[in-house]
C-alpha cells in the first residue's frame, strides 16, 4: 500500500494529507443551528467532510480520519467515521485511519480486523471499517504489534508506529536515553525497521512506517538517517508549529520518504483573513494548493 501512497504523491507532486479532525464547533455558524443531539450534529460533520473531500481529492493523495472526534458523538459519531473513510476511498484518496491502536497480541488483532482486515461472520469476511492504513502504538512492543504486521501482509495495507511524536511533553519518555547509549524514540525506530523488513516496495520504503513530528526537526533528522527504509507520517505542520523548512529533513534525496499532515489549517481555513470570501471547501482547497506550494519550497520530488 505504501507504494501505491507513493505513487500518488509522486503523480500528484504533492505529499500532503488533510486531516479530518472534525469538530462540529469547526463547521460555519449556518451549519450548527438547530442541532439539538449526535445524530443531526453527525450528518452535518459528515455532509462538511464530503463537500471537503469533493473539493480536494484532485490535488491531495490522502486523508487521516483521527477516530477521537468522532468517538465523542457516540455510536452517531463512529458511523460518520466509518462513511468518511469510505466516501474519501470512493474518491480515489488513500485514507489513514488515526486511531493508535496497541494491545496485547490477542486484542491487537481484534483492533487489526476492525481497521485493515477482515471479521468472520456467518461464514463471510466482512469489513468494518476499510482504511488503507492505521496508525498504532508500538511501545507494547513486538506482541503487539504481529497482528498488524500479518494484515498488512495479507491485506496489501500499511501502518504507522509511533516513534517520536509532535507534542511537546513527547520528550518526557521518548528521549530517555537507555543503558545501550540509544534514546528511546531511537530504539522504537529500529524496531519499526525490524517489523518492516519483509514488506520494501519498488520505492525503498516498507509497510510499516513511523510517526515522526514535524516539532522535533533534530530528532526527526536523525531518525531519517538511522530509517533508510521506513516512511514517515509527519504531524504538527501549521497549528502545532512546524514548518515546511524544519520538516524537510524527514525526506530523502528524491523528495520522498514522508506525507505531512495539516488539520486545522485546512478544514479550518475559510476563518483566516487570506480566505476571506470563501465557502470552507473553497478555501480548504486554497490552503491545500498553499501547503504545497510552501511545500515546494524546500521539497523537490524528482520522479
Amino acid at each position: 500500500m505504501i507504494d501505491k501512497l507513493i505513487e500518488k504523491i509522486i503523480a500528484m507532486q504533492n505529499p500532503t494529507c488533510v486531516g479530518l479532525d472534525t469538530d462540529f464547533n469547526y463547521l460555519p455558524d449556518e451549519m450548527r443551528t438547530d442541532v439539538s443531539d449526535f445524530g443531526e450534529a453527525t450528518e452535518r460533520i459528515t455532509e462538511f467532510n464530503m463537500n471537503i473531500i469533493d473539493k480536494v481529492c484532485d490535488i491531495v493523495p490522502a486523508v487521516k480520519v483521527q477516530i477521537a472526534y468522532y468517538e465523542m458523538y457516540g455510536y452517531e459519531g463512529l458511523k460518520a467515521f466509518n462513511y468518511t473513510v469510505n466516501y474519501a476511498r470512493g474518491r480515489g484518496m488513500t485514507v489513514i485511519a488515526d486511531c493508535k491502536r496497541n494491545d496485547i497480541g490477542s486484542t491487537a488483532g481484534c483492533y487489526s480486523k476492525a481497521y485493515l482486515g477482515k471479521t468472520e461472520l456467518g461464514g463471510k469476511n466482512l469489513r468494518a471499517f476499510p482504511a488503507d492504513m492505521l496508525t498504532v502504538n508500538g511501545y507494547l512492543g513486538t506482541d503487539g504489534i504481529k497482528p498488524f504486521v500479518d494484515s498488512i501482509k495479507s491485506e496489501d495495507k500499511s501502518i504507522f508506529v509511533l516513534v517520536k511524536t509532535s507534542n511537546p511533553s513527547s520528550g518526557e519518555l521518548q528521549n530517555l536515553k537507555l543503558e545501550s547509549g540509544e534514546y528511546v524514540y531511537e530504539r522504537m525506530g529500529a524496531l519499526v525497521e525490524e517489523w518492516g523488513k519483509d514488506t520494501i516496495g519498488r520505492y525503498g520504503y516498507s509497510d510499516v512506517g513511523a510517526v515522526v513530528g514535524a516539532t522535533h526537526p533534530k530528532e526527526a533528522e536523525n531518525l531519517r538517517k538511522r530509517l533508510k527504509n521506513t516512511f514517515f507520517l509527519i504531524p504538527g505542520y501549521g497549528a502545532q508549529g512546524g514548518s515546511a523548512e524544519m520538516l524537510k529533513v524527514c525526506f530523502d534525496e528524491r523528495g520522498l520518504g514522508g506525507i505531512v499532515n495539516n488539520s486545522r489549517g485546512i478544514i479550518c481555513a475559510y476563518k483566516k483573513p487570506e480566505y476571506s470570501g470563501m465557502s470552507y471547501a473553497e478555501a480548504a482547497r486554497a490552503a491545500c494548493i498553499d501547503m504545497q506550494q510552501d511545500l515546494a519550497n524546500y521539497i523537490k520530488i524528482k520522479l
